[in-house]
């Protein structure tokens, strides 16, 4: 399912409805736990496919029953980011020499690591909603070796207010909404413009000060968790 998805035109892998209505919920559920935890995902929708699937839920595209929805949601959103930091723990400092290629950039690891410089420990909830910081949030903190449980409950509660509280946003809208729908596209367009404005301000700060975010490259290359 997944290298499918992966496999068709960028402009169709970004649009959530052309995504849910090609794969169906399956699809879903696979993007969401590649979009969590696995790098090569960093591209996929989250926010958008998360609200629009509640969406379209509401208005009975999706047959399956709400509450499995959500719960698929969040166990995919839990179970990537669980994927993500045990590939982190196993790569190691080796990420931060990695170079440069179509799918992976440096900086996308740099912009995850000023978020854990910044809020350490909460960046694995806050991430969540932030375009690829939340796919190499996970990664990071395995190759700091974060606390264990303390990356679980963090990872739990990012789940649940990612994966559960955007989609149900979705759905309450879908049935409060007449014909919401229609109005689809802008909403999704807010929905990205909003999720990159956390990205543009750090960057903002970092020009301005002059710190784009370095990132500790030696041996020991640990993640400030």
């Amino acid at each position: 399912m997944l290298p499918h998805i992966l496999a068709v035109p960028f402009l169709d892998a970004v649009d959530p409805k052309h995504l849910i209505e090609a794969f169906g919920v399956a699809g879903l559920f696979a993007i969401i736990f590649a979009e969590s935890g696995l790098l090569i995902g960093f591209f996929l929708p989250g926010d958008s496919l998360l609200f629009t699937a509640g969406l379209l839920k509401s208005q009975g595209v999706i047959s399956l029953p709400l509450p499995l929805l959500l719960l698929g949601c969040f166990v995919c959103a839990v179970a990537g980011d669980q994927v993500g930091y045990a590939f982190g723990r196993r790569v190691g400092p080796s990420l931060f020499r990695r170079p440069d290629s179509k799918l992976f950039k440096q900086e996308h690891v740099e912009k995850a690591q000023a978020y854990f410089d910044k809020h350490g420990s909460k960046t694995i909830v806050l991430a969540r909603f932030i375009p690829i910081v939340r796919t190499f949030a996970p990664v990071l903190a395995g190759v700091g070796r974060m606390d264990y449980r303390t990356f679980v409950t963090y990872n739990v509660m990012g789940g649940l207010f990612w994966a559960v509280g955007v989609t149900t946003v979705g759905y309450t809208l879908g049935r409060s909404i007449p014909s919401i729908d229609k109005y689809l596209l802008p909403i999704i367009a807010l929905i990205i413009f909003l999720s990159f404005v956390p990205v543009a301000v750090e960057a903002y700060k970092a020009k301005k000060h002059g710190a784009p975010g370095s990132v500790n490259r030696d041996d020991e290359a640990k993640a400030n968790v």
